[in-house]
């Protein structure tokens, strides 16, 4: 399935509806190029969770933990080296828990991902605008 949108409000829109309908246990990795709105869904996502927090990316921390309707743990793997170093973190007890996992750069580690996941990849159509973007769900 591909949504488009056209605005940053679009896509935190779109986000916020998949964060309100997430379930326990939930993996979404999520994927795109630098610029293309991660932390944008990221932050819709954490909406519909009910998380009233200010969500930013954790490239330094790897992992921020979140408190909502469900916890949230959102990862941003951009910055590792070997995607052993995850369960340095509690990697397996996050992804085999009852919150849900949200995972910017996910392709990085994808060998140590379930099976079970739900994939996001945002991608630019600048031939449709400047704002515009492609978000496809498998």
């Amino acid at each position: 399935m591909i949504f488009e949108s056209n605005s940053e409000n679009d896509t935190f829109e779109y986000a916020r509806r998949m964060g309100e309908n997430a379930k326990p246990g939930e993996i979404y990795c999520l994927n795109g190029d630098l610029g293309t709105g991660k932390t944008v869904f990221s932050k819709g996502f954490a909406k519909g969770l009910g998380i009233e927090d200010h969500i930013t990316s954790p490239t330094f921390t790897i992992v921020q933990e979140y408190e909502g309707r469900l916890k949230l743990y959102h990862m941003d793997v951009y910055r590792i080296a070997d995607s052993e170093e995850m369960y340095e973190i509690g990697f397996d007890e996050m992804v085999e828990g009852d919150g849900v996992c949200l995972i910017e750069w996910a392709q990085i580690i994808d060998d140590i991902l379930p099976k079970d996941r739900i994939s996001v990849t945002i991608r630019k159509n600048l031939d449709k605008g400047l704002d515009h973007r492609e978000i496809e769900i498998v």
